[in-house]
């Protein structure tokens, strides 16, 4: 038997299981069915004995010691693989387990091709760690992509971190793969790579599910079929609506510090806090910044590491489900931040990671971010485009997630972005656009918004690049919406001047609407005006303490009135009476938020009062009586019976007033009803006069008044037709205007602030 053994065996592979470089394991180890028997393998390092156990007969066979580093073999009697477990002995104590190699690859031919063309778009169900039962056997299924490693190991403590145990085995396409039995949920695990070179170093799963909390940062096994979701009927909806033309107000915030404790707070602990006050104020979405596991915390999230596991600072990834799902019964939608634009370049994770440029170029001057310090995915590779894809949709399956938020394009789509002359090379045709970077994006929407087309992507891109949201048929990008960065810079600029000086910036304030639809906009106030070298807003608006105030009110009526969709960072609504009822102006009313990307829901009544600073305007809907006026005034002055041309004659009654005293203003209101006068004002047939507010915003609803209730219709009689007699409105119309004249010479004059 011993010379049949040894005749069996393929002693150059068993040195290179041995000597930790063989890349198909399977080939050797485990069971194979041979003319003399049953041959099994194992290599187990520093094993005194092993011995193969049936589990059908309890039968028990000795292996034999073929190489003193730890290599045993058994041929057994029988041409059917039994169901058998090792019993592994070391100093004393025995070990039993199942043999890792005795499992078939779990990845098709199919998975493969797809993977290597970039469209297995679920790959994320394949690569990574996946708990689950083989043949009736539990345990866990790793596979990792790795290309130009000589070989690939999985360790823990399950295996002493050993590299030599658990070779895994190559697949066509560059993945490794292994199911290992006995491995469980919460075990935590890295692979082991050793390069062409000799060189061999840990890394943890680029598709992991789970992480250990910095800085330690060892991948975890994680099963994410167990929780149970409770939104089937926010989904159901989500489906039905088309938020453009519904009333998005975003509220941005960061999970590690928007409640300031002593001890940082769980997603579980979250939840309900954070859905309370969203929903308590009246945003319609909350914005996270990158949950995606990061190693630092001063990046905020933004240098990812873990694309694929919401980080362990704040709980498990099925804690991360419930926060999701609590908010989503509540109404509530989650966007999250989503960073394809650049990663970590931490040694652990993505960098170099198999010895080569995987991830990211190769070239330095496509492949490092300069402003940053991290690196560029490679948007030309497949593979890598399938890894960013998978990741998007993974968010928006596994985790019900309502938007992505994609952060920096602008580097994604230019090759020169941040880099001085000479740090960049050109493209093809000799221009500075990223054309992979491009084709990326695009592939991205077109495939994504075919799976989930009720799950927004959001573009953060700060130039001029035409047709962000453009559709991807059109040569757009495809993205649902774009934050509008410029009006942002302008706007805050605008209100960060003394309002003496604001006349003369007076086109920093009315060039949004020069191209409000040249893109689908979000009004994005964010993180962005606070971190990147910015004082809080209240901070950066002129005056004393009460003028911030008043400014700031300005700031965020205008943001509300003024097409587009919204976004607010946390910590800058603290005037929450005045924020609140300002949410609930914009729910109320249709003409806010129906037709922010139709030229047809706006209109300018003046814009020209730049020594005013006052700007008039119209929001409307495709019904006339939804028509709202809106006065924004950003100097420090009241205008009493300030003249005002409307469209339509009737009542105008002011619904909004940021100068209320319940808002901490000086009570500069219009309690009432402005009757029109058929006085032309800005080019229109109609006026009212109006009290306007100091570094504040009023908004008025229209009533139509009917001047007549006939239109030439007759009643007829038994014996003749009688005409309707009409309704004489012009007196009852010129005691009204009459009353109006003599209550605004009784007004005060105005006093300067």
């Amino acid at each position: 038997m011993a010379d049949k053994l040894y005749d069996l065996m393929d002693w150059a592979r068993i040195e290179g299981v041995v000597y930790s470089e063989e890349d198909a394991p399977r080939e050797i180890l485990g069971p194979q069915v041979t003319k003399e028997g049953i041959l099994i393998q194992c290599f187990f390092p520093g094993a005194q004995s092993v011995r193969v156990e049936t589990l059908s007969g309890k039968k028990a066979y000795p292996m034999t010691l073929e190489d003193e580093e730890g290599f045993y073999a058994v041929l057994i009697p029988g041409k059917k693989i039994p169901e058998y477990q090792f019993v592994i002995t070391r100093e004393d104590k025995e070990q039993i387990c199942r043999d890792a190699y005795a499992y078939p690859n779990m990845i098709t031919e199919e998975q493969e091709a797809q993977f290597a063309a970039g469209i297995c778009y679920d790959i994320y169900e394949k690569l990574g760690a996946h708990p689950q039962t083989v043949q009736g056997v539990d345990g866990t299924y790793f596979a990792v992509w790795a290309p130009n490693a000589l070989r690939v190991s999985v360790v823990g403590d399950f295996n002493d971190w050993d590299g030599r145990v658990y070779q895994m085995n190559r697949l066509t396409m560059g993945i490794f793969e292994l199911f290992i039995p006995g491995v469980k949920t919460d075990m935590i695990y890295k692979y082991e790579i050793k390069t062409h070179s000799g060189l061999t170093f840990l890394k943890a799963d680029p598709y992991a599910n789970y992480a250990q909390l910095r800085p330690e940062n060892a991948s975890i096994v994680a099963d994410l079929s167990s929780y149970k979701w409770s939104d089937n009927s926010w989904m159901k909806t989500r489906k039905k609506e088309d938020m453009h033309k519904k009333p998005m107000y975003v509220y941005e915030l960061h999970l590690g510090t928007w409640k300031k404790q002593q001890d940082v707070l769980k997603y579980t602990e979250l939840a309900p806090l954070v859905r309370d006050y969203v929903k308590t104020m009246g945003y319609t979405h909350v914005e996270l910044m990158p949950v995606m596991e990061h190693p630092s915390d001063e990046s905020m999230g933004y240098q990812t590491t873990g694309y694929f596991a919401p980080t362990s600072r704040f709980g498990t990834p099925e804690d991360f489900m419930a926060f999701v799902d609590v908010l989503h019964q509540a109404g509530i939608g989650v966007i999250l931040d989503w960073v394809p634009s650049q990663f970590a370049k931490d040694e652990f994770a993505l960098a170099s990671f198999d010895g080569t440029c995987l991830y990211e170029y190769e070239d330095p001057k496509k492949g490092i971010h300069p402003q940053w310090g991290t690196l560029i995915f490679n948007y030309g590779s497949p593979y890598v485009k399938n890894f960013l894809i998978a990741s998007a949709f993974f968010w928006a399956d596994k985790y019900h997630v309502d938007g992505l938020r994609l952060n920096g394009i602008a580097s994604m789509l230019y090759l020169d972005y941040n880099r001085k002359d000479g740090e960049w090379a050109p493209n093809i045709y000799g221009s500075n656009e990223n054309l992979e970077g491009q084709e990326f994006l695009k592939h991205l929407n077109s495939v994504f918004k075919k799976q989930y087309p009720d799950v927004l992507l959001i573009a953060e891109e700060a130039t001029a690049w035409p047709m962000v949201t453009g559709a991807v048929e059109e040569d757009g990008l495809g993205f649902d919406f774009k934050w509008n960065t410029g009006w942002v810079h302008d706007f805050m600029e605008y209100m960060s001047l003394d309002p003496i000086f604001r006349g003369a910036h007076h086109d920093e304030l009315t060039l949004s609407m020069v191209y409000a639809y040249s893109e689908n906009f979000i009004l994005a106030l964010s993180h962005d005006e606070l971190f990147l070298g910015h004082a809080d807003f209240m901070e950066r608006m002129p005056g004393d303490e009460s003028a911030k105030a008043a400014n700031m009110r300005a700031l965020l009526g205008f943001q509300t009135a003024h097409p587009g969709k919204k976004l607010l960072v946390m910590g800058q609504d603290r005037q929450d009476v005045y924020m609140k009822d300002l949410l609930k102006l914009y729910h109320s009313y249709p003409a806010l938020y129906t037709l922010d990307e139709n030229p047809d829901g706006f209109e300018w009544i003046n814009n020209m009062e730049a020594e005013k600073n006052i700007v008039t305007f119209l929001r409307k809907t495709k019904k006339k009586e939804e028509l709202l006026l809106v006065v924004c005034n950003f100097s420090a002055l009241t205008y009493e019976n300030y003249e005002i041309g409307v469209p339509y004659n009737g009542k105008y009654k002011e619904i909004f007033n940021s100068d209320a005293v319940v808002y901490g203003g000086e009570g500069n209101v219009n309690p009432r009803v402005k009757m029109t006068r058929k006085i032309e004002c800005d080019e229109r047939p109609y006026s009212i006069k109006v009290k306007v507010p100091p570094l504040g915003i009023s908004v008025y609803s229209f009533t139509k008044v009917v001047e007549a209730l006939t239109d030439n219709k007759t009643a007829k009689s038994k014996k003749k037709t009688v005409p309707v007699k009409k309704m004489d409105l012009k007196k009852e119309l010129e005691e009204k205007i009459n009353k109006e004249e003599k209550i605004s010479k009784a007004e005060k004059p105005a006093k300067k602030k």
